[in-house]
């Protein structure tokens, strides 16, 4: 802030800076009290260092005048031009007069009749102006070009440059001088820097002129002086603005949009910049409404300084806060516009008592200006940004806070983007997790491990698939399956089919009969979306599918895996001694043909075999056919037998040579074998008396297992489920007890009618067995055989 300097402003200050007097005219302009100020050092009333010239004549004891910016007593910065007088006390000790800068007498020629009209225009003149001999030394200035060098015409006569000013860049003018001198040659020169009478950095176009006699012989030169200052920050506005077009806004990132907003204020305007998110805009949500009389919730987002590690900042990025009611911050983002604010503003002088941190950081760094605009996009608030300056001299602008609210204009539409983005990402993320099985369930049957990679940049789902389910029987179901395509579409497409795949799994189909209604799906799924589906009419027109699949149920008890695959590469089997083969299953067409038939295989598995499921992503690529991708899966197999997670590793390292460009999944099963003493199975015979019978071999096993406890449910399930075969079955009639993860009992008979539950009416006779073992067991069903079908309850196992 430029002050008004009274004219009886008058301090004393002794050899060691401590103030002795202290006038009217200092309280007045300051503020202090002089019982606040005399005997302390005069270094508390400078919020800025003393300019280069002032500094070399206070040590060399002479008399000197220039801008010094002083502290007033409310934080607020103010400029004077001050000048220095030295004197000598009756000890002899130094003592100086510091006074208002008194006008500057006209320099130039003092003869007499030297004061012509050109003299006093020169004089007068708002530009600096001086001029210079043929050896480059000082002649004359006028009133201007004295202030801003910070010495009387007087002290500056004969004297060079770089004597008058022995520092960078008056050794560059003086040699700039020096050419004009031997070439006769006007030169125009630029420089952005601080003069030694100033306290601010200017922008200065300066003009070498020669001075020629009649006859064109250099006898000097003389130097013009312009203040652009105002041209120069509109260019550097201008710069900032197409900085930040081009900086701001580069990623789809809510934290470094911020930090880009940061980088481009800092090294176009501000000192300190931080940009502050609210706080459901930093988790990406909506923004939650403002309200007046209520605390904002915030988070620091984004920081930046001139300074190394932002030592202003009182809080690290990822901290939350509040900004306090009637405060700054809080009445700024009300407003929706920019404010400008000085430390001794009574509204900031409140905001920084709320943390005295804030107040210790403004008053050791010397902040001496602060801009507060708010990012609002689309009508809505995001955030705030503050902006300070503590290096940079002068107090921000109103063409600083129009460059400031337009950069974060920009930046507030970014951050908005990206947490639309961000938003809408997560949801779309979350479905399409939910779509793949969590951690695999453990099991008795096998032990499983498997690796899911999509193809293309940030997608975590795409159209492949995968699935491990528990059957009856002890039994589990793997799935991989490949639908044609990336992206959601292809994701919504796998979603269906793995929960259509789940459904009939569920019912207990066999392998080929499951893909069979599978594939009748898919043909409905493409009746249903039609060619106008985005990637379904080129599909179509290249002959290509909807889905491959295959699917595979292992039996521990028996050891037998059931496999059928519609187009599917086919599975691989590592034995117990190693040995690696590829199952010749017949191949069956892809999903969505029709029409044609399924078939499936069975094959008996060595207990600790290793089942390989995996999709043509992993062996077909484009550097490579498919034969040479196998032979790699191959090899990888072949390895010493290892944990299956280090073994999926171990394949996609050996198998991968690039990038994939398809989606691949890999499930790896290593197969038990049930003890065949934790199985039973009986033959009874279709007659009443086998139920009692039944019951009675079924509790002798539940001792001989220790599982006295489940006897009494045991004989209810047995009971009734025998009592059905009998009655409504045929044979030849089976009970079987399996005794794995929870007590399996099944009841099988030669008809393929499915049981249903049905409601009893009151003097019914029958009708409520199946009622009944629903009710006891933890789960029941039915599946069918070849030979019929097999009605399973399960119970828990004690604890």
């Amino acid at each position: 802030m430029e002050g008004r300097v009274p004219e009886d402003l008058a301090v004393v200050v002794d050899a060691d800076g401590a103030v002795l007097v202290w006038s009217a005219g200092a309280r007045q302009l300051l503020g202090y009290e002089p019982a606040e100020v005399v005997g302390h050092s005069i270094r508390m009333l400078l919020a800025a260092e003393l300019p280069p010239s002032a500094r070399r004549h206070l040590a060399d004891g002479q008399r000197w005048s220039t801008e010094v910016a002083l502290r007033h007593r409310n934080g607020d910065r103010v400029v004077v031009r001050l000048q220095g007088t030295p004197l000598v006390d009756t000890g002899d000790r130094p003592l100086w007069l510091v006074t208002g800068a008194a006008p500057t007498t006209v320099a130039g020629r003092d003869q007499p009749g030297a004061a012509t009209l050109w003299d006093l225009t020169l004089a007068q003149l708002p530009t600096p102006v001086a001029i210079y001999d043929r050896e480059a030394r000082f002649v004359a200035a006028n009133d201007a070009m004295s202030q801003i060098m910070g010495l009387p015409a007087a002290e500056m006569r004969g004297l060079t440059l770089s004597e008058i000013e022995p520092s960078f860049p008056f050794d560059e003018y003086d040699r700039l001088q020096r050419q004009v001198l031997r070439t006769g040659r006007t030169i125009f020169h630029e420089q952005h820097a601080q003069a030694p009478g100033e306290t601010r950095e200017h922008s200065w176009s300066m003009y070498f002129s020669p001075l020629k006699d009649e006859n064109g012989t250099v006898q000097g030169l003389s130097a013009v002086v312009f203040d652009t200052t105002e041209q120069y920050w509109a260019r550097r506005h201008l710069t900032v603005l197409n900085d930040a077009g081009m900086r701001i806004g580069t990623t789809l990132d809510v934290t470094r949009t911020a930090e880009e907003l940061a980088e481009v204020a800092v090294s176009g305007f501000a000192d300190f910049v931080t940009v502050d998110l609210l706080e459901s805009v930093s988790l990406g949500d909506e923004p939650e409404p403002l309200t007046p009389g209520e605390p904002v919730a915030v988070r620091r987002t984004a920081q930046r300084s001139v300074l190394e590690g932002c030592p202003e900042s009182v809080a690290d990025p990822g901290d939350a806060f509040r900004y306090p009611v009637n405060t700054p911050p809080m009445r700024t983002l009300l407003a929706g516009h920019g404010t400008r604010h000085r430390p001794g503003d009574p509204g900031m002088q409140e905001w920084l008592r709320t943390s005295q941190a804030r107040a210790d950081s403004v008053a050791r760094h010397m902040i001496h200006s602060v801009l507060m605009v708010p990012l609002r996009a689309r009508g809505v608030t995001l955030g705030l940004a503050h902006f300070l300056r503590h290096r940079t001299p002068e107090s921000f602008t109103e063409d600083d806070q129009r460059l400031a609210e337009e950069i974060v204009a920009r930046a507030a539409v970014s951050v908005d983007n990206a947490r639309r983005y961000t938003r809408e990402r997560r949801t779309a993320l979350a479905l399409q997790r939910s779509l793949l099985p969590g951690r695999p369930p453990g099991l008795a049957a096998t032990e499983v491990a498997y690796r899911y990679l999509p193809t293309g940049s940030g997608a975590d789902v795409g159209g492949d698939w995968f699935d491990v389910i528990p059957l009856s029987g002890a039994r589990v179901a793997l799935v991989v399956g490949d639908v044609v395509g990336h992206g959601i579409h292809a994701s919504a497409t796998m979603g269906r089919l793995r929960t259509a795949v789940r459904t009939l799994a569920d019912v207990d189909l066999a392998p080929d009969e499951l893909l069979t209604q599978l594939d009748d799906l898919v043909i409905r799924l493409d009746r249903e979306e039609g060619p106008e589906v985005p990637g379904r009419a080129e599909a179509a027109s290249s002959g290509e599918v909807g889905a491959t699949c295959l699917y595979a149920v292992y039996d521990p008890v028996t050891r037998r895996c059931t496999m059928a695959r519609a187009g599917h590469p086919p599975p691989a089997v590592v034995t117990p001694d190693g040995d690696v083969r590829f199952l010749d299953l017949p191949a069956g067409p892809p999903l969505g043909l029709g029409g044609l038939p399924f078939e499936s295989a069975e094959v008996e598995l060595a207990e600790g075999s290793l089942l390989a499921l995996y999709t043509d992503g992993l062996v077909e690529t484009a550097d490579h056919d498919i034969e040479v991708g196998l032979g790699l899966l191959r090899r990888a197999l072949a390895a010493p037998a290892a944990p299956l997670e280090e073994t999926c590793d171990h394949v996609l390292r050996t198998v991968l040579t690039d990038r994939p460009a398809d989606d691949i999944v890999l499930l790896l099963a290593r197969t038990s074998a049930l003890d065949a003493a934790k199985v039973r199975t009986w033959q009874l015979p279709q007659h009443p008396a086998a139920v009692a019978g039944a019951r009675k071999m079924a509790c002798e096993q539940l001792e001989a297992w220790g599982l006295t406890d489940t006897v009494f449910a045991t004989e209810l399930i047995v009971s009734e489920l025998v009592t059905n075969a009998v009655r409504y079955g045929d044979g030849p009639i089976a009970l079987r007890l399996i005794r794995d993860a929870s007590l399996i009992c099944e009841v099988s008979d030669g008809s393929s009618t499915a049981p249903h539950l049905r409601r009893a009416r009151i003097y019914d006779e029958g009708g409520r067995g199946l009622l009944l073992v629903a009710q006891i067991s933890e789960r029941w069903g039915s599946r069918q055989t070849p030979t019929g079908k097999t009605i399973w309850a399960e119970q828990p196992l004690p604890a």
